[in-house]
């Protein structure tokens, strides 16, 4: 096993755990993620952060996909402690193996920076929503302002060799609704206490039309 096989597998995920279940992103998880209702898709569900903060009594039915088998196990573990019947596959967000208009509602959170193709994953995203069907997002990414977004520039190249592909200077709301959903409800923020570069978070609703 090389080096970077190691790394991606063993280190990678608990570094993602740690700064993902950190309580200020929680906090954002909690003004989107409890939206979701009906048969619910979640990409990038490896670790199972978003289980605690869905409703039982508004999601029907859960199914989950990730990349990272060593996050996969934290998924199911999550499911399973939750009492749901998950379906949650290995596989990549560029071809989601659901079919097409099979969920009311897609999440995806902190997910979209590190995908091989951000437009293949957000067209998949609204292929396998139902019409009327809603995406919920909460993503880090390309800050507005010229000073953070010139230190994103700088620095993406090493950020992303050592988070697993994870980009910096990738637009979020826009790219959202360049992939045909509606936007509603999106807010942006910089994260207190974290440098701007890194901070900059966009999180609201897309809707296919329907």
């Amino acid at each position: 096993m090389g080096f970077r096989h190691w790394y991606e597998e063993t280190v990678l995920p608990k570094m993602i755990g740690f700064a993902c279940a950190d309580p200020k992103i929680t906090a954002l998880r909690e003004r989107i993620v409890p939206l979701a209702e009906g048969r619910l898709f979640e990409i990038g569900c490896g670790g199972g952060l978003n289980q605690p903060l869905y409703r039982p009594d508004r999601v029907t039915g859960f199914a989950g996909l990730d990349p990272n088998g060593a996050l996969l196990d934290k998924a199911r573990a999550a499911a399973q402690a939750k009492g749901w019947e998950a379906d949650i596959r290995a596989g990549k967000g560029e071809a989601i193996p659901f079919a097409s208009d099979s969920f009311d509602t897609a999440v995806c959170t902190y997910t979209l920076c590190s995908v091989d193709d951000q437009a293949q994953v957000l067209s998949e995203l609204w292929r396998i929503l139902r019409p009327g069907g809603r995406l919920l997002f909460l993503e880090h990414g390309r800050s507005p302002d010229p000073g953070p977004a010139k230190w994103q520039r700088r620095i993406e190249p090493v950020w992303k060799r050592a988070m697993g592909n994870c980009h910096l200077t990738r637009p979020v709301s826009e790219a959202v609704g360049a992939a045909g959903f509606a936007l509603h409800r999106t807010e942006h923020k910089y994260m207190e206490k974290m440098p701007k570069w890194a901070g900059y978070m966009e999180w609201g609703i897309g809707q296919k039309a329907g």
